[in-house]
């Protein structure tokens, strides 16, 4: 997990001004969309902060951030093995990963959406509750594919190593992440009275992330015409 954390900063460092200003703006603007839209992490950073308090919140918000720092790492080693195979093979990775995004998006745009619901969960220790989140975000097929289709959509080959803009962008979405649930974590109380107020916009949530994921696979596709 060190080994995972100093890998991306170092490949980071060479890939920070590889990046234009505008793909990282945008890619900002995207994973803030993502955030706002309660989802299961920020469900569960709520519910635990709820039982155990804002330092087992935050932990657990920690972990979620790791396991998706491992996830990156694994994204940028694996998506830059298939550039080393050939150019071709990284375009034809990312139109897959567009076409999977877009079917995501397809997907919940269909789904039914429910009324947020916390779920109940047991009193347990700061420490116990960063490991749960981390093995449970690690092992989640889900975030795999989602960090193997996501990335490359904001990868340009022709402006330097696309390891180290996979790096960036990795790092990038971890440190939003970090900071966001630990705001949650801080402003539980808050957050889960608002959302007991407006259950309702649990409903909305599919929409709006499907809009979102359509809307990077078109952007995708339009790009490379």
């Amino acid at each position: 997990m060190i080994w995972c954390g100093w890998f991306l900063c170092q490949t980071a460092k060479l890939g920070l001004a590889m990046i234009h200003f505008d793909t990282m703006l945008t890619y900002v603007v995207v994973v803030l969309g993502l955030f706002l839209i309660p989802g299961p992490a920020v469900l569960l950073v709520l519910a635990r902060s709820s039982v155990g308090g804002h330092r087992v919140g935050i932990a657990t918000g920690l972990g979620i951030a790791t396991g998706d720092m491992l996830h990156t790492a694994t994204a940028t080693l694996g998506l830059s093995a298939v550039l080393m195979t050939s150019a071709l093979a990284f375009s034809l990775m990312k139109y897959a990963g567009a076409g999977y995004l877009i079917y995501l998006g397809v997907r919940a745009l269909m789904e039914r959406g429910q009324d947020y619901q916390l779920t109940q969960t047991r009193l347990i220790d700061a420490p116990l509750a960063f490991r749960q989140a981390v093995i449970a975000e690690v092992f989640n097929p889900k975030t795999a594919l989602f960090f193997l289709a996501f990335l490359p959509q904001f990868v340009r080959p022709e402006r330097g190593s696309v390891v180290a803009q996979l790096a960036v962008l990795g790092l990038v979405f971890v440190i939003m992440s970090a900071i966001y649930t630990a705001l949650i974590a801080l402003a539980a109380g808050q957050v889960a009275g608002w959302l007991a107020r407006h259950r309702s916009v649990g409903r909305w949530q599919g929409r709006i992330i499907g809009a979102i994921y359509v809307g990077l696979g078109v952007r995708m596709a339009l790009q490379q015409r």
